[in-house]
Formats: C-alpha cells, sequence, structure tokens
C-alpha cells in the first residue's frame, strides 16, 4: 500500500489553516499514548469510533502534548505538519490506519524533541512477551511483521504487546518495551494463514480497508501485557537472493535500519538532525540485546519456526 507525503507548515499556515477547519470538526476525543496526550478533531464518526476503541481514554482536563485533525472537503489527500505545536492536519483521508500511526509519529516526535534522562524512544514495530522477556519484530511493509507476531500468539506461552508500534526505555543495564494502544487493528486476512484466530476475526467489525479494532484481550484470552524487558529484535526483509535466517552483530543491524530507512514509512520529519537522534537510539539499543535477521521468503510457518524459541 503506498503512503502519503507530508507537507512541513510554519505556525501561522496552522493557524489560518485550523480557522477554516473549526466549524468542520464534529467530535473531539483524546488518547493516552504512553502517557502522552494526543487529541483527534474529526468530522468523521468511525475515525472517531475507532479511535476509541483502539487507543486509552485521557482525562479532559489534560491538555493535549499534539493534535490530530482529521476532515473531509471532497479534495485530495493532503497531509499538514506543524513541528512547533505537535499539529498534523490530515484532509480526504479514508482509511483509519493512517490516522491512528499519524497520532503514533506525532508522539514519536514529541519524544524524540522532548525526552528526559529516561530516553524514550518509540519503534515502527511489534513485541510480544515470554515470561517477562521481549522479542521485538521489526521490518519494512509487506515483509510478515503482522503475521509473525500473531503466529507466535498462537502459543498460549506468549503474551501481546504491540503488533504495530511500541514505545522504548533504555536504562543503564536494561531495555524496556511498553505497549501503544489499547487494541489491535488486524487484518480480515489473519485468519486465512493462522485458523486458530477465525472466530475472533469474523466478530470484528470491518471498515472499508478490510481491517477493523479487535479486543486484545478476547483475541489472546488474557494474554496481554503493557510492558516486558526486550531481549532479542528480529529484522525482517523478503529478498530471495539472502539466506532465510543469521545472526547479525550490531553494525549489521544499524546499517540495515539505516538502508531501510528504520522500517519506519510514518516519520513526519526526515532531516539530517532526526536522522542523528533515531540512528543513536538504535547504536544504544542494539548491543544490549541479541539481533536475528529473517528473510520470510519461507511460508509462514517455516518462518515461525526458524524464531519461536529465541526467547524461551
Amino acid at each position: 500500500m503506498s503512503t502519503y507525503n507530508v507537507e512541513l507548515i510554519t505556525p501561522s499556515d496552522k493557524d489560518e489553516l485550523l480557522n477554516e477547519l473549526k466549524s468542520k470538526v464534529k467530535f473531539e476525543r483524546k488518547a493516552n499514548i504512553h502517557g502522552a496526550c494526543v487529541k483527534l478533531l474529526t468530522d468523521n464518526e468511525e475515525f472517531k469510533e475507532e479511535w476509541e476503541d483502539n487507543f486509552k481514554f485521557m482525562n479532559e482536563d489534560i491538555r493535549p502534548h499534539a493534535k490530530i485533525f482529521s476532515t473531509e472537503d471532497g479534495g485530495k489527500l493532503q497531509v499538514l505538519y506543524e513541528p512547533v505545536s505537535k499539529t498534523c492536519i490530515v484532509k480526504n483521508c479514508d482509511y483509519y490506519g493512517w490516522i491512528k500511526s499519524i497520532a503514533l509519529a506525532t508522539i514519536s516526535d514529541f519524544f524524540e524533541e522532548y525526552h528526559s534522562e529516561h530516553r524514550r524512544y518509540s519503534t515502527h514495530g511489534s513485541a510480544v512477551d515470554y515470561d517477562g522477556h521481549a522479542m521485538a519484530i521489526i521490518g519494512p511493509p509487506g515483509t510478515g511483521k503482522t503475521t509473525l507476531t500473531y503466529g507466535l500468539l498462537q502459543y498460549d506461552d506468549f503474551n501481546y504487546i504491540s503488533d504495530d508500534w511500541f514505545f522504548t526505555r533504555l536504562f543503564n543495564n536494561a531495555a524496556v518495551v511498553y505497549s501503544s494502544e489499547k487494541n489491535s487493528y488486524i487484518r480480515d486476512d489473519l485468519a486465512q494463514v493462522w485458523k486458530g484466530f477465525s472466530q475472533e476475526v469474523n466478530q470484528v467489525q470491518l471498515d472499508n480497508r478490510g481491517r477493523g479494532i479487535a479486543d486484545v484481550n478476547t483475541l489472546f484470552k488474557g494474554r496481554v501485557r503493557e510492558t516486558s524487558t526486550l531481549k532479542t529484535v528480529v529484522l525482517l526483509e523478503r529478498d530471495p537472493t539472502n539466506p532465510p535466517f543469521r545472526k547479525l552483530d550490531h553494525k549489521e543491524a544499524l546499517d540495515f535500519m539505516l538502508e531501510k530507512d528504520f522500517c519506519n514509512p510514518h516519520q513526519l520529519i526526515r532531516d539530517e538532525r532526526k536522522l542523528e537522534i533515531r540512528k543513536h537510539f538504535f547504536l544504544e539499543l542494539f548491543p544490549a540485546v541479541d539481533v536475528y535477521l529473517l528473510n520470510t521468503v519461507e511460508t509462514p510457518q517455516e518462518s515461525l519456526d526458524r524464531i519461536k524459541n529465541l526467547i524461551i
């Protein structure tokens, strides 16, 4: 699926646009994303409802750290971002998946600019827990991140943390991962690969892209964790000319992330300064964990068999 282009705008541009948009807004909802407050303002009732199901609730008396405006005027898709106030204006978007990813990207930008000595960062990837140890799966779109995540979650000893985006706090002797969303935004083809999820997937109300919000406690029968200690990172590629699986040293892992643009199509700002911030995070993270490169050219089950015992 192709993504969107981001146009950076000035605070003055933002003020002018918001004067035009404020009469269109019908719904306002705040979300708690890893302790930060993100406010959605939209004229789309489905987006409002999916947002409520997707994210944790934030009290109305908390001032937002970021705002997402999503409105329709019959024109083309536009994503406009004003980085000073962390305000993103999305026009004519018909896909909730981009709205939620833009919200997470906005908070990612916020944490990059305002992280404390606790060093919190966000990563576009999934994370599962096994007995207090976490495995993260990171890869470019289309390499099987979601498929492998749910493959692991077929096994009762694995617990769900996140299937799309997680946060990491770096300590001197550990890296701890945290969930980003209350519930999972799943695809309807998930049950075609892993039949065990078919009953739960059939109960999900799907949107126009064949996706919908699933209650993770129902989906995984209480096997949900909000945090875990990261021990293993699995990077994904899909290249028939490369071997199916190998361990990487931290320099090879960093080179992979740089080559693949951090496996994240949802970066609102790409410049040299941001590149250095993101590079420095992985430069600190990778020496503290085991990193593997999985080439998902085999069947989903064969790929799953290569990684399922890495943190057991």
